[in-house]
């Protein structure tokens, strides 16, 4: 049965089929051809892997990220942090990535930071001599910090598949995100030394003053959202909600960089990428229960047992796996169909659910820029107008440091857990 789910899948997606149809796909053909639950237990699973309270921060956290594209939020974090670092080496470099790693806190996208940063940066990279290959390399692979950082939109959907509390899986990515942030930007500066790169003149403390001043507003918000998490004043849901309104009143009133018109406009599109993510929740759930039905879980956990595979085995055989899976598959789809069969092994094994999740979202996110099928890749190309090979050329450094960074996480359970258990 698992052969048939498997390589049905695979053909679908090799075909060049949505992966939501894939996964109903296999699903449903499996239930025609093997004894077990009847077809319309497919539909009852589909409704009922939508059914999820923690779902609801989804939405909102889509639509914050969009009214700060179209706000003009992330433009004002952009520049700050290049006016902070003005003087540093490779100062434009690590303006994008402060920039991407901003925007993060902000809406947990990774494409709406590649989008926002490379209008932004690019053309700046490549007026400061990084080239064409570099800048968009670095513009690419920055963005993959914000599935990390919370609040994370990855993060939202293990903590609801894999039942985690979804505040600790934010508290978590803190250390970690900072620490893939401070890597690339030590990577970046060191680069940009050695290659004798000009330094950004431009650099005064009235102009930082003056930026500080002018994103404010913006920086507040991240603030509000995650302290209100953490404090117990609100759920992720209703932290989603108050960033959306702060961001429509800040374009609206404070900034004045939107009209009605644009609040809507920019509520369409959340809606049709919400619609997108949802519609793999719902497939991805179809497939998680077909599993648990036929009980792979538990010989899963059985195999790796009877294997004797020790938790750090364990963790590096997973790390492998996911980064090659993330090549292929986008992280909400990888999450959704991984974490219910990965989870409960590492629990058996010990390993905390929680530096689980971490992990499992490192993995994906340097998939997020990995060549061939990297998502952040196409959006990247689309954005800046670059050939996919200059791209894949530009990330190859990137993806060494993250890993790096990757290697502290798993061998390091503190990283991710300290700041958790300090919180609690």
């Amino acid at each position: 049965m698992i052969w048939v789910l498997g390589l049905s899948i695979v053909f679908l997606t090799a075909l060049g089929a949505p992966i939501f149809v894939a996964l109903l796909s296999g699903a449903a053909l499996v239930l025609l051809l093997f004894p077990g639950p009847p077809l319309i237990a497919l539909q009852q699973t589909i409704f009922g892997g939508l059914d999820a309270y923690a779902l609801l921060a989804v939405p909102f956290f889509v639509f914050a990220g969009e009214l700060m594209a179209a706000s003009g939020i992330a433009d004002r974090l952009i520049r700050l942090v290049s006016a902070l670092f003005g003087r540093v080496p490779g100062s434009l470099g690590i303006a994008a990535l402060g920039g991407s790693t901003l925007i993060g806190t902000i809406c947990g996208s990774s494409a709406a930071a590649v989008a926002a940063v490379g209008r932004n940066m690019y053309p700046r990279l490549l007026e400061g001599g990084y080239g064409t290959r570099r800048a968009a390399g670095l513009i690419t692979s920055a963005g993959a910090i914000d599935i990390v950082i919370p609040p994370s939109i990855a993060m939202i959907l293990y903590g609801a598949s894999a039942e985690q509390s979804i505040p600790k899986l934010f508290i978590a990515g803190i250390v970690p995100g900072l620490l893939i942030a401070l890597l690339m930007g030590l990577f970046i500066s060191a680069s940009a030394w050695l290659s004798r790169l000009p330094r950004d003149a431009r650099f005064s403390a009235r102009q930082m003053i003056q930026a500080l001043r002018a994103a404010s507003a913006a920086l507040t918000m991240p603030v509000f959202v995650l302290s209100g998490i953490y404090m117990g004043l609100f759920s992720p849901t209703e932290a989603g909600g108050f960033a959306c309104a702060y961001s429509a009143m800040l374009g609206l009133l404070v900034y004045r960089t939107m009209r009605l018109a644009d609040v809507l406009a920019a509520a369409a599109r959340a809606a049709m990428l919400t619609a997108r993510i949802m519609v793999v929740v719902a497939a991805a759930s179809v497939i998680s229960w077909v599993l648990t039905v036929e009980g792979i879980p538990q010989a899963l956990i059985a195999g790796v047992t009877a294997a004797g595979l020790s938790p750090l085995g364990f963790l590096l055989t997973v790390n492998a796996l996911l980064l090659a899976i993330g090549c292929f598959l986008d992280p909400t789809s990888a999450i959704l169909v991984l974490a219910p069969l990965l989870v409960p092994i590492a629990v058996a094994l010990g390993i905390d659910p929680i530096h689980f999740g971490v992990v499992m979202t490192v993995n994906l996110a340097i998939g997020m820029f990995t060549p061939p099928f990297g998502l952040n890749i196409f959006v990247a190309q689309s954005v800046l107008g670059v050939r996919a090979g200059e791209i894949y050329r530009g990330v190859l450094p990137f993806i060494v440091v993250q890993l790096v960074a990757l290697a502290l996480i798993t061998l390091l359970p503190a990283l991710s857990l300290w700041l958790v258990q300090t919180m609690s």
